[in-house]
């Protein structure tokens, strides 16, 4: 099958690209600039110029394609809701194309704020608080008769090259010369190793019906201490406690993050499409030197 993906050259996409290209499929990847495309010739994978806001490319992409893949997304924090906006505009671009055909549209989401406090299973709808609105958007287009399903990542998506939460983690905890969780530090992140999540795409774009969730979660919940521990260990430097009103001014505008109790299982994911984790968790994935 020969696949568009968006954010091909990401930390996620860029290990999407090489799993379908080992599994026998063809990959046409979005590259916004020289080097992203360069990157995806030497995976071995054809190139289609554009971005998430180039809707021409986009359309493109999908009429030329038998299936799509939209794992890109402009992670800019300071300017969210414009970021979530270009998101829902490429999931409705796209799959206005894909509109009343059988071909596969894998739409990515995430499992933070899905259910927070309590254990977020593939049946809980999204937050309609959450401002990326990827489900909605995928929502919209299925009632058009798009096959579309939705895979969410959990806020920690690990391995080599992660430039995500716990790398800011980890450069908060420099800066400030101490590893610090709030409170008791018990509220728990889901994670998974981005080679199993980039299985699960593969997984869930040749064995999906139509509008099924997945999780792409191998952690469930991992205490948000134990992840403060490990940082303060390998950096050398104290591990501390805040309390929710000191997290603001220590963690910056990812206080809110820091502190979030949003575990989530996979059970549901993995019976369904035969997807068992194989990397190492997120504890031993971050506990060495470098």
């Amino acid at each position: 099958m020969r696949i568009v993906v968006t954010g091909a050259t990401g930390f996620v996409g860029s290990a999407i690209v090489p799993e379908l290209i080992g599994a026998g499929h063809q990959v046409l990847g979005l590259a916004r600039s020289d080097a992203a495309a360069a990157s995806l010739t030497a995976a071995g994978a054809d190139v289609q110029r554009g971005s998430l806001d180039d809707l021409d490319s986009l359309r493109l992409g999908a009429r030329i394609t038998g299936a799509v893949i939209h794992a890109g997304f402009i992670h800019d924090f300071a300017n969210y809701e414009a970021a979530a906006e270009t998101d829902s505009r490429a999931i409705e671009t796209m799959g206005s194309v894909l509109a009343g055909s059988d071909r596969p549209f894998i739409v990515t989401s995430g499992t933070a704020l899905t259910a927070p406090g309590r254990v977020a299973t593939e049946e809980d709808a999204a937050n309609s608080t959450f401002p990326r609105k990827s489900e909605e958007a995928a929502a919209s287009v299925a009632a058009r008769g798009a096959r579309v399903s939705v895979l969410r990542l959990p806020p920690s998506v690990h391995g080599i090259g992660d430039h995500g939460f716990v790398p800011l983690l980890i450069r908060i905890a420099r800066e400030k010369g101490v590893s610090a969780y709030v409170g008791e530090g018990l509220n728990r992140w889901p994670a998974v190793h981005r080679l199993d999540a980039a299985r699960l795409y593969r997984l869930a774009l040749e064995k999906s019906p139509i509008a099924a969730r997945y999780h792409a979660v191998a952690d469930e919940g991992v205490p948000f201490r134990e992840i403060a521990q490990v940082i303060g260990r390998c950096l050398n430097i104290p591990i501390v406690s805040k309390s929710p009103e000191e997290a603001a001014g220590h963690f910056g505008w990812f206080a809110h993050f820091v502190g979030l109790d949003c575990p989530a299982s996979s059970a549901w994911t993995q019976g369904q499409l035969a997807w068992q984790p194989t990397q190492p968790s997120l504890i031993p994935d971050i506990d060495q030197p470098s």
